[in-house]
């Protein structure tokens, strides 16, 4: 399965997304949408900080080439 296809069957369900950057930013939130690049609109997102939620970011789209892993929560 091509990793679109993948992201785009867990539209509607509650993912972990980390994101590039120092330190690393992880976000918590509803997969709402997903494009071609890997764009993502994730809805009730919040922050993570050392696993813990450091604040509610509401919604937010975050850019494909920004993304490092995509994980589905359970």
């Amino acid at each position: 399965m091509f990793p679109t296809k993948k992201v785009q069957s867990l539209v509607g369900s509650k993912i972990q997304v980390e994101m590039k950057g120092s330190p690393r930013y992880v976000l918590e939130g509803i997969l709402n949408s997903v494009d071609e690049y890997l764009n993502l609109h994730l809805l009730e997102t919040v922050e993570l900080i050392g696993g813990e939620k450091t604040r509610s970011l509401g919604s937010v789209i975050l850019r494909g080439n920004n993304i490092i892993l995509i994980s589905p929560i359970e």
